[in-house]
Parts: C-alpha cells; structure tokens; sequence
C-alpha cells in the first residue's frame, strides 16, 4: 500500500516518515509541505533522521495524493479540507489527526466522506481510544449523581484548546448521559462563577514543556472519586495508529470513519 505523507516537516510529519518506514505492510509514495518550506526538495529519509530514500518533499498537494492509495494528515484544519477535496477527486483514502476543526470544517469532511473512506479522530493511540470507550461506560453506569470534569495538558506550541483528544472523552461522556456536549459544555471557569451545573462536563486545559499529552476523565461522586488516565510519552503511537488506519482502509466503502471502527471497539 501506498501512503504519501501531508505536512512532512513538523513534528508528526517526521514520526509519519519513520513509522511508514518501519512497516513492511506499506511504503511511503511522497511527501508535501507548504510552498516556501524550506524542507521542500529535501530527501524525507533526511528530513526524518533516516538513510536517504530517493523521495523529495513536493509542494504539489494534487500530484501526491493522486499517486497514493492513501494519505495521512496531522496539518491544520484549512488544509485538511482541501486535501480531503484533492482525495475526493482521485479516490484516495484520507486518514486525519488534525484537530480543531470549525463546524464549516467538519461538515465538509463529512460530505467528502461520502465519496471515499476518511478516518478521522482527535487521538490515534490504541490506548487512547480504550479509554474513549471506558468514559462512555462509566458516565452511563455512575449517571448524574456523578460530576465530570476532564483534564488535558500539552506541550507548549499547541495551538487549539480543548485538545481534540479531550473533545472526544467529552463526546464520550456526553454519549453515555444521552446528552449533547454543546448543550453541557463548561470551557471556562474565571471569577464568582457560582456552584456547579448538575450534569456539566468542564473543560481544564495546560499548557507547558515538551509534554507530549496528558489526559484524565474524573468522575467526582459525594465522598468518592474515580480518575481514568492516560499519558503519552512518544508521539510515535499516534504515528503508528495512523497507519494501522490506512492499511484498514483498504476495501472500505466511502465513509467518515473513527479509530473505534479500526480497532474494532465501536
């Protein structure tokens, strides 16, 4: 299978580089970054710590992923819509870890679905997505008489906030009290802002260090409390689930696809 590589350069288009390498299932067909980049023309083996591999960082996004079976995208939101556009036309598989889409955003990845197989998910650790499963769980058995609160922490050059990881544990939890998130949501919390909502889920965000990212659901009941945590250490997890995505895509019908559907815990 053949996966090209979108945003080569930062930090995940590296790890992408070196988990696409390191698995004889699948082989890296290209690589793009944005026009100006300086890593355009590079070698990716070079631009990831590798031996050379013969393949140079384009900033032809069209021509890449026509040549490609599938893609995988940790870049920003404007430009995940467009390769997903660019997809779309040339029947390529589109696997998205970016985060922080707008509603705009979402509803056109959800209508590029229809003409092929996207996985889209705010985390792509194996671990991660258990513990997506276990928050909607917990919030259906423990109910209101249980207060959520989930927190998350990130190195310091993240840019959105919720991450897309805690998002999805709110969707979770929201899942499992048949509530919608938007309707309960607490992002902020500064001032006299009196007792808490009965049924809110809060949002606590950090930011600092190199910290690669940190998640916990507390499930805050009277006298007790339940924590369920999960921390990376390597971003290469997130890599490697990306590309167990793609070779899922494989034979899949058009769809807006998440990581519980390849992990098979939907």
């Amino acid at each position: 299978m053949k996966i090209a590589v979108m945003g080569a350069a930062g930090r995940m288009g590296r790890q992408l580089i070196t988990a696409i390498a390191a698995d004889p299932h699948v082989t890296i067909s290209g690589a793009t970054e944005t026009a100006g980049s300086p890593a355009i023309g590079r070698d990716i083996g070079e631009l990831a710590g590798l031996e050379p591999m013969g393949i140079a960082v384009s900033s032809d996004a069209a021509a890449v992923i026509a040549a490609a079976d599938a893609i995988v995208d940790f870049t920003v939101p404007k430009a995940s819509v467009e390769f997903a556009r660019l997809a779309a036309q040339s029947g390529t598989a589109h696997i998205i870890g970016t985060t922080g889409f707008d509603k705009a955003s979402e509803t056109a990845i959800a209508e590029t679905a229809t003409r092929i197989a996207i996985v889209k998910a705010g985390n792509m650790s194996l671990g991660v997505n258990l513990l997506v499963a276990l928050t909607r769980q917990v919030a259906a058995a423990l109910g209101n008489d249980f207060d959520i609160e989930i927190v998350e922490m990130h190195h310091r050059m993240k840019i959105d906030a919720p991450s897309g990881t805690a998002l999805m544990l709110g969707e979770a939890a929201a899942k499992g009290r048949k509530i919608a998130l938007d309707e309960h949501s607490v992002r902020t919390r500064d001032g006299h802002t009196g007792p808490r909502h009965a049924g809110d889920i809060g949002f606590a965000t950090l930011r600092g260090g190199t910290v690669v990212g940190d998640h916990t659901v507390i499930f805050a009941g009277e006298g007790e409390r339940l924590e369920l945590t999960h921390r990376a250490a390597d971003r290469g997890i997130f890599a490697r689930g990306a590309v167990k995505a793609a070779i899922w895509t494989q034979g899949k019908p058009p769809g807006l696809y998440a990581m519980s559907d390849v992990l098979g815990i939907s």
